[in-house]
């Protein structure tokens, strides 16, 4: 029998939330502080307790979308306590010489590197303590009756199964999402996953005695080798994590994993095109065959909702591949949007209409999704093929002369993307335009002491200021 219209006080509303990820823990926080009985299914042990196989995760990149809502949940402070600023990227070439590319404007513009685990850690404790939220481990989704409302559910520890309904659903479950299967699988509707053709692997820096940082410290490491790079963010505890980004197969003859496998060819490998980070990895050949190759993937599905009943966030609705530093500041931005529409929604009698929030959400979050997906590959060709070309560094450093001379006019992309709320598909477009003007003043000049800023100011009014519609400063460059 089909489930009628959800009708329920906020305080009567049990919720189930699949998945104690990033996303589903900080949107339990939200949920609990209004009321509501949430009960989080993870098919993971309690990562708080017990150790989780490491290997697969690349360090967070958390810039002023994610904060809001961490901001917004009271929870800012401390994450950033443990965290450790980047104030630009550090390019390292072949030959071992390095040049730093600034993210922002001054000082006060920069990323903030954390840990994913702590911060997982700490997002679901703090869910805990926010009021009626339950936290089952161990506990795999396996199916969801859209009719009733019902979850299929299999306990791993004890080998059980069982089923339970609620009277909303939530998937967080990321990009390889159970929620989002059942759904498309019953309503037929679009899911796209786009996998690309590269995988990663995890490995380490140690930290040197005393907690010293033995690269340095503020910065976002890069090793970009054309078809393929290694990055290395900071952590708090003088570590850093790098990534490896390869393809799986070889590209005109390029370094691939299918090509990396023996220890000496790893080593030769490492050796070659990487001699000043070669040293400082920890025990990166044996790092190398132990941890896991991680893959990537675009998700892009809709809707994102099943009538007043069901909703996918985060990951499971819209994955992209890390390049821009945004899957999680993005996701974090998705509990940020809802939770105003809970305020916008709510009834006087402490209803909420769920599935006008709902639809509204989907209008908000689902284009923006899709400009962010597109930018993060975008920034992937930029980050393993540009970083070091002459070209591209005269480009930014025209941006950074753009900024100082107009800044109630012009930002970068990047800078819109991660030091501002403009949404992210004005960002796309805006950096569009942006790319055409940089490009034209750049031609032909040598040096950014060369820049026309009479032409400038021409193109950024006639061009960009259509785009930003006015936006510049009270939104687009604004804390």
């Amino acid at each position: 029998m089909s489930i009628d219209k959800l009708v329920k006080r906020l305080k009567d509303t049990h919720v189930c939330i699949v998945g104690a990820g990033l996303t589903g823990s900080l949107l339990a926080v939200f949920l609990a502080r209004r009321g509501m009985k949430v009960t989080i299914v993870e098919r993971r042990p309690d990562m708080r307790v017990e150790t989780i196989s490491a290997g697969r995760s690349i360090n967070l990149n958390i810039t002023r979308r994610g904060l809001r809502a961490l901001e917004k949940a009271g929870l800012e402070a401390v994450i950033l306590k443990d965290s450790v600023p980047m104030m630009g990227r550090l390019i390292h070439s072949r030959t071992c010489e390095t040049s730093f590319q600034p993210y922002g404007r001054d000082d006060s513009e920069y990323g903030n590197s954390v840990s994913r685990g702590e911060l997982n850690k700490t997002l679901m404790t703090a869910a805990e303590k926010a009021g009626t939220v339950t936290i089952k481990f161990n506990q795999r989704v396996t199916n969801i009756d859209l009719d009733t409302n019902t979850l299929s559910i299999q306990n791993e520890a004890e080998k059980t199964n069982y089923e339970e309904s609620f009277d909303l659903i939530i998937g967080t479950d990321g990009s390889a999402s159970q929620i989002r299967e059942s759904m498309t699988r019953k309503t037929g509707n679009p899911c796209q996953q786009d996998y690309l053709n590269y995988g990663y692997k995890e490995l380490t820096i140690l930290p040197g005695e005393g907690g010293t940082f033995a690269l340095d410290k503020n910065v976002l490491h890069i090793w970009p080798r054309g078809l393929y790079m290694i990055i290395a963010l900071p952590n708090f505890d003088g570590s850093f994590t790098c990534t490896l980004f390869l393809p799986y197969e070889s590209i005109n003859g390029s370094p691939s994993f299918d090509k990396l496998q023996s220890e000496h060819a790893v080593s030769d490998f490492f050796k070659t095109d990487f001699p000043d980070a070669y040293g400082f990895f920890d025990k990166p050949i044996e790092t190398f065959f132990e941890n896991p190759t991680g893959g990537m993937v675009t998700v892009t599905t809709k809707p994102w909702h099943y009538k007043d009943r069901v909703l996918l966030l985060g990951d499971a609705a819209h994955a992209i591949v890390p390049f821009f530093g945004q899957g999680a500041n993005c996701a974090f931005e998705d509990l940020t949007v809802f939770e105003d529409l809970l305020s916008k929604y709510i009834q006087s009698d402490d209803v909420l209409d769920w599935l006008a929030l709902f639809m509204e959400f989907d209008e908000l979050r689902k284009p923006n999704a899709d400009a962010i997906a597109q930018m993060a590959i975008e920034n992937f060709i930029e980050m393993r093929d540009k970083v070091g070309q002459p070209e591209f560094l005269l480009q930014k450093a025209a941006e950074k002369v753009l900024e100082k001379n107009f800044p109630d006019k012009f930002a970068s992309r990047y800078a819109l993307v991660t030091f501002t709320h403009t949404p992210y598909a004005v960002c796309r477009d805006a950096g569009v335009i942006i790319d055409e003007i940089v490009g034209t003043l750049c031609k032909n000049i040598n040096s950014v002491d060369e820049l026309d800023l009479k032409k400038a100011a021409e193109l950024i009014d006639a061009k960009l200021a259509p785009v930003l519609k006015g936006q510049v400063r009270d939104q687009v460059l604004s804390s």
